[in-house]
């Protein structure tokens, strides 16, 4: 292929508030995420549950690794929480009597001794501060509760920040850009062990995992550009900018990632984490 060629039960007390979120398209976001769905498959197989603990999913997003959740938990409760408005519609569609979802800034959680387990895949990167997370989780948690998380770690989409840094840098768009906040926090393992150890944990563990990956086709890389990936960078931009900027960044991302067989490589790098209280 070549470049051309592809030119409520749980709910207690919450406050929901927008600082530094995003909108996303759920349903779009079903058909390009198929590698987050294979990581966060692999994550809800490290759980060991009885089948009547309570679970907070942070960063939900369309609903589908909640959903296996509480298939698990028959006698338990799941409840997945997004920012995001779409993800959340997407998301309700999948409610039963052990399942729910609620539209909730994750940086204004404020449950106490609520959850026995807190499981987060692919979300937790769009979160800023870690150390006001780490705080609120511990306090959700119920005693001898556990975190299992992974999200995005330092190295990763390097393909993509490159070609998003000299996009926005370039002549063109730069003047919408000169107050713009990077949109995500992916910390090195050191860094975020660190972090975990001024909390009280009983105990925690910190991993680097490299998921490097080949989307099959360019089409693929370009659903996950177009949701959930370009997404802070053109919502700063003005209505009649926004299908430029995609085709550009589209355009440098073939350049720079496709390969001879058709597919484009990416790095992903995350960070693991298994904490108990």
């Amino acid at each position: 292929m070549s470049h051309a060629a592809v030119c409520a039960c749980l709910v207690m007390e919450i406050e929901v508030y927008d600082m530094g979120t995003f909108e996303f398209d759920g349903e779009k976001y079903k058909q390009a995420s198929r590698h987050q769905t294979e990581w966060g498959h692999c994550l809800i197989e490290e759980l060991s549950l009885e089948g009547n603990e309570t679970i907070l999913d942070l960063g939900c997003g369309d609903g589908g690794l909640t959903e296996q959740l509480a298939l698990l938990v028959p006698d338990g409760q799941v409840l997945g929480i997004d920012a995001s408005e779409g993800m959340i519609a997407a998301a309700q569609n999948r409610s039963q009597a052990n399942l729910s979802f609620e539209r909730m800034d994750i940086n204004a959680i404020h449950f106490q001794n609520m959850f026995d387990v807190i499981f987060s895949n692919a979300a937790l990167h769009w979160i800023l501060d870690h150390k006001r997370l780490l705080r609120n989780a511990y306090e959700a948690l119920k005693e001898h509760g556990a975190l299992l998380w992974d999200f995005a770690g330092d190295g990763n989409c390097a393909c993509f920040f490159e070609v998003v840094r000299e996009t926005i840098q370039s002549e063109i768009y730069r003047p919408y850009f000169s107050d713009f906040q990077w949109p995500w926090y992916m910390p090195a393992k050191e860094e975020y062990e660190q972090m975990m150890s001024a909390v009280g944990f009983t105990q925690y563990s910190v991993s680097e995992v490299n998921r490097d990956r080949f989307f099959s086709n360019a089409n693929e890389m370009i659903r996950w550009i177009d949701q959930p990936s370009i997404v802070p960078f053109i919502s700063v931009l003005p209505d009649e900018m926004k299908a430029q900027f995609r085709e550009d960044i589209i355009n440098l991302m073939l350049k720079r990632t496709l390969q001879a067989d058709g597919t484009c490589f990416e790095t992903f790098r995350r960070i693991h984490v298994k904490a108990e209280k």
